[in-house]
């Protein structure tokens, strides 16, 4: 291997209509090892769960094409069918989601799955049995993931319920999985720091042997998405002095499309900025 960690490319951050080639060809000119596939709420990405076996031949085919491999997902569509719903048919979707979620990754390759950290995200969803059925259907969940051999980690959100590594792990200690970890947003992990007065570095340290990857992101106090890398308040060397230690090799930037003209330049400039905090953590670890 030719590189002490892998750094990955949020699908997101691309033209929704590129096909697959052109769309990691892109991460490789940018200067990224691999893509991270999106599988959100919306009903295009939704299909993706039930691609027939030529459509994902085809996207295993570009990633030969290009040496761009898919190497995780991003399963954020359980902010609309959550595994602590209200509707038990909501409950159900969560669990059918989560099943072909895992066979899609295995039919791709994919390494880590990022679960979305909302016991019940939307209004309607909200009850008082949503942590108990979160936790009841998230056991199932990992049991699945145990029998595909895919690791799964929480994202920490913008949302109370779990926007930290400490919120994050009493869950996977509860479950207590080697198939459920942490895959925590250093953005978001910043913003709440500011909330609740914890520095990032001290919430990371939480999740010790427990952490598969990490979301590299910009934000600032209110605003958790929608900026550009260098834009921001994100303590991305706080993050990175107890991730790096701790052994994690797996970083994604995570940005999204917003029409600009500029955006592959914005894509690679990412690439070179988020470089240079994981190669200054990699160094300060020598």
């Amino acid at each position: 291997m030719s590189k002490s960690y892998k750094l990955g490319l949020y699908e997101k951050a691309t033209p929704q209509e590129l096909g697959w080639e052109e769309r990691l060809q892109v991460a490789a000119e940018c200067g990224f090892d691999y893509m991270e596939i999106s599988v959100d709420e919306s009903d295009a990405r939704q299909a993706r769960l039930d691609w027939t076996p030529a459509e994902r031949q085809e996207v295993v085919q570009a990633m030969r094409n290009t040496g761009v491999p898919l190497g995780s997902m991003c399963l954020s569509g359980h902010r609309k069918w959550p595994f602590g719903a209200k509707d038990p048919a909501k409950r159900a979707r969560s669990l059918e989601m989560m099943d072909k979620a895992l066979d899609l990754a295995c039919d791709l390759g994919l390494h880590v799955i990022q679960l979305a950290g909302y016991d019940a995200y939307y209004d309607e969803d909200k009850w008082d049995g949503s942590e108990a059925c979160f936790a009841e259907n998230l056991a199932r969940a990992t049991e699945m993931a145990a029998e595909a051999g895919v690791v799964m980690g929480f994202e920490t959100m913008e949302t109370p319920f779990m926007d930290t590594v400490a919120k994050a792990m009493h869950y996977v200690d509860l479950i207590n999985s080697p198939f459920l970890g942490v895959y925590p947003d250093v953005g978001n992990l910043t913003n709440a720091s500011l909330l609740y007065g914890v520095s990032v570095a001290d919430d990371v340290a939480t999740g010790a042997g427990h952490i598969f990857a990490a979301h590299l992101k910009a934000t600032r106090a209110g605003q958790y998405r929608d900026m550009l890398f260098g834009e921001g308040t994100t303590d991305y060397e706080g993050g990175l002095s107890q991730l790096v230690p701790q052994g994690v090799r797996r970083y994604v930037c995570e940005m999204w499309y917003l029409g600009s003209p500029s955006w592959k330049e914005d894509v690679a400039h990412a690439s070179e900025f988020a470089r240079a905090k994981v190669d200054a953590a990699m160094a300060a670890l020598a």
